[in-house]
């Protein structure tokens, strides 16, 4: 089932399969700025990562002495969430551990995403709850895809992304898994560009911490693109498929990292986890704004 919302200036698509993103349609200039799932190169739109960003080392972790195994990107965008509220400019998806989620994820929760759509800029809201009285342990994550080029008559190569305020954010390096690209980016001084081989090997991950910088994904001549608020996130991916030339970049909002090869598979103790005590509730957002 899809849902709808839309204004004057945008048309933005959901459905209840993982609370996933599915278009934004902008009716100003009659373009689709996200990406429509080919599964030829990738079959989703807007994924949400939970319980788990990225990969486990050997799909495993564990929890009080317990192993449990966990795909990449844990399970939220597998399941069927349900529709709390819809209205004409705001929706809230939820989904609730349940005794299938329980057997290889070991904690109660409540996850809900809440979109709202403001003139051409759509805030996305991950709220999660601990209903249980043992802590919970987690992370979270977006994985929006665009269309790149968002015009025909462009070229992946004449894309860049820009950040604001222009700082020194640190870059990531993960053994074994995603890894940042041997030469880090200076995004004190340059734009980054949208190759075939800046994903070589795999996302560019810079580090926010209490940093909120604003990316644009444009082309050249600055035409059309987005402007991706990271808001409050711990992390942002970049990201396309290599070597394939997948038509689309991922900004990628997210409150963890996936495992380094490093790690010894305590959940509690892995970087970038989060932990809720009882009755305890996180919020985190960010927001698109197309052009």
């Amino acid at each position: 089932m899809t849902v709808s919302l839309e204004n004057e200036f945008l048309r933005v698509s959901f459905s209840k399969d993982g609370g996933e993103l599915t278009s934004i349609f902008n009716k100003k200039n009659n373009t689709e700025y996200l990406w429509q799932a080919d599964s030829k190169f990738w079959g989703r739109h807007a994924p949400v990562l939970f319980p788990i960003v990225g990969r486990l080392k050997n799909d495993t972790y564990r929890v009080n002495g317990v192993d449990y195994q966990l795909s990449q990107h844990g399970f939220a965008r597998d399941l069927e969430f349900n529709i709390e509220l819809l209205e004409s400019n705001q929706v809230l998806f939820s989904l609730h551990s349940n005794q299938e989620t329980l057997k290889k994820y070991p904690f109660d929760f409540v996850l809900k995403i809440k979109y709202h759509l403001s003139e051409s800029k759509l805030r996305v809201t991950y709220i999660v709850e601990n209903p249980s009285t043992k802590t919970l342990l987690f992370s979270i994550g977006g994985h929006p895809a665009f269309n790149v080029p968002i015009q025909n008559t462009e070229l992946f190569e004449d894309y860049h992304v820009t950040i604001n305020p222009k700082d020194n954010y640190p870059q990531i390096k993960l053994q074994g898994n995603y890894s940042d690209s041997k030469n880090p980016h200076d995004f004190t001084k340059e734009q980054l560009p949208i190759t075939r081989e800046t994903f070589e090997n795999d996302a560019v991950i810079l580090s926010l911490k209490d940093k909120h910088p604003m990316l644009t994904l444009t082309d050249k001549k600055n035409k059309k693109g987005i402007h991706f608020n990271t808001g409050n996130a711990d992390f942002v991916g970049i990201w396309s498929k290599y070597p394939e030339e997948a038509p689309f970049v991922c900004i990628e909002p997210w409150w963890g990292l996936a495992d380094d090869i490093t790690t010894d598979g305590e959940l509690a103790q892995k970087v970038g986890i989060h932990k809720l005590t009882e009755k305890e509730v996180f919020s985190g957002f960010y927001e698109i704004e197309v052009f």
